[in-house]
């Protein structure tokens, strides 16, 4: 018996490291900094209730691609993902 409670407990551990605490919003904000360096978009945003956010200033991971379509200043809506992993923008559309 105690090799089947070991067997159980090995796929516990898995299942609690799915993945599955990244949840998907969306969010409005102004640009207010783009770094190639570390590969972030930040934002000054307001609220995100879908995941109980309050309006903040939050550097938000993103691609070459996406750093490239926006400047500083400018009005964006976008979407992204945050979790225990950090927060990615996955897309952007100027406002």
């Amino acid at each position: 018996m105690a090799e089947d409670a070991m067997m159980m407990d090995g796929q516990d551990m898995p299942m609690a490291d799915t993945g599955n605490a990244m949840q998907s919003a969306s969010a409005q904000g102004t640009v207010t900094a783009i770094d190639a360096e570390a590969g972030t978009i930040t934002v000054d945003h307001g609220p995100v209730p879908a995941i109980e956010w309050p309006a903040m200033t939050m550097a938000f991971e993103a691609d070459e691609q996406l750093r490239s379509e926006v400047s500083v200043g400018e009005g964006i809506a976008f979407e992204f993902r945050t979790g225990s992993e950090g927060s990615v923008i996955t897309s952007i559309t100027k406002e």
